[in-house]
């Protein structure tokens, strides 16, 4: 079964960017709710410093992948994306 995982680590300015607007966190849950609701996010984990996210997705090509992370509310503040094909075994 193949996964995408998606990591994310947000700039500094971003984070305080974030923090000061309380909307763009609401936002951003509307689309990771959405995405688990449509069974396209297996997982999704935040780092306790809430710098870093993990994203696993399934049934999307890693195309679309893309183009999902770009629509989120935070794509502007993040300043590390990285994509990785996996093959889950268990």
């Amino acid at each position: 079964m193949n996964r995408i995982l998606v990591l994310i680590t947000l700039s500094d300015s971003g984070i305080e960017t974030i923090k000061s607007n309380p909307e763009l966190p609401k936002k951003e849950t509307e689309f990771v709710n959405r995405w688990k609701e449509e069974g396209l996010l297996e997982s999704f984990y935040i780092s306790v410093s809430k710098k870093d996210a993990v994203l696993i997705f399934k049934d999307v090509d890693e195309s679309a992948t893309k183009k999902l992370i770009e629509a989120l509310p935070y794509f502007p503040h993040m300043a590390k994306i990285e994509y990785h094909n996996l093959n889950k075994q268990f």
